[in-house]
């Protein structure tokens, strides 16, 4: 309880706008052809998962590259978590690169820009994931967009500077921050050096927290964390 105490603190629920700080919608966006980089792979939908990038981590190594400048240069708004991808799951792999003929527009590419700040990657996750679970571009971003828009966002600013932070502090104020989560539905993906990458939400078929398997839940609460601030 009194290790906990000084956590909730830190789990300030903040909106959107914090972990997109800046940016703006454009009208369009140029819509990607996407190419199929693996196999094709079907089955029932068990569950989801929703990626969320850390942007100051993936920036950090990426900072003066073209393909990442909405992203990484900051002249286009300063980003915290960045909205991957929402990804069906079922009792054995992700189902991936369903058969479609559905391709997004620019317009809904666009919209898409604040939460997922690369046309590509948004028309990607389509393509790859959301023909899996949806019949439509339209109606993969709509339920991926309530979702997202749904989280409140604990300060990984003031979280980073932590002592002997750890995966656990993470999960810790992610939950007090979202009420109805638990901690075994809130996965994390760290590099090999300790550094954190992504949060990864499990979801059951009817988007309620679900606990993560091994694979998705990834360190365990008292393995060591770091988090690049640089925002």
């Amino acid at each position: 309880m009194i290790r906990a105490a000084p956590l909730l603190l830190l789990a300030c629920a903040s909106p959107l706008a914090a972990q997109a700080y800046q940016c703006r919608v454009p009208a369009t966006a140029t819509a990607p052809e996407i190419s199929r980089d693996g196999p094709i792979r079907t089955a029932p939908v068990t569950g989801y998962t929703m990626a969320l990038s850390w942007s100051p981590e993936f920036c950090k190594p990426r900072a003066g590259q073209r393909s990442h400048a909405r992203q990484c240069s900051r002249r286009e708004g300063r980003f915290g978590f960045v909205l991957h991808g929402l990804w069906p799951q079922s009792a054995r792999f992700w189902p991936q690169w369903c058969p479609s003929s559905a391709r997004p527009t620019g317009a809904q590419l666009a919209a898409q820009l604040c939460r997922s700040p690369s046309a590509r990657l948004a028309a990607r996750q389509w393509a790859k994931h959301g023909a899996c679970m949806a019949r439509t571009p339209r109606t993969y971003f709509r339920v991926s967009n309530i979702l997202f828009d749904s989280l409140r966002w604990p300060d990984l600013d003031r979280l980073s500077r932590k002592e002997a932070l750890s995966a656990g502090d993470l999960r810790e104020v992610f939950v007090a921050a979202n009420r109805g989560w638990r901690k075994d539905a809130v996965g994390i993906k760290a590099n090999e050096r300790g550094w954190l990458e992504e949060v990864r939400l499990c979801y059951d078929r009817r988007f309620r927290p679900a606990a993560c398997d091994a694979a998705r839940f990834g360190p365990a609460d008292d393995a060591a964390l770091n988090i690049w601030r640089g925002l």
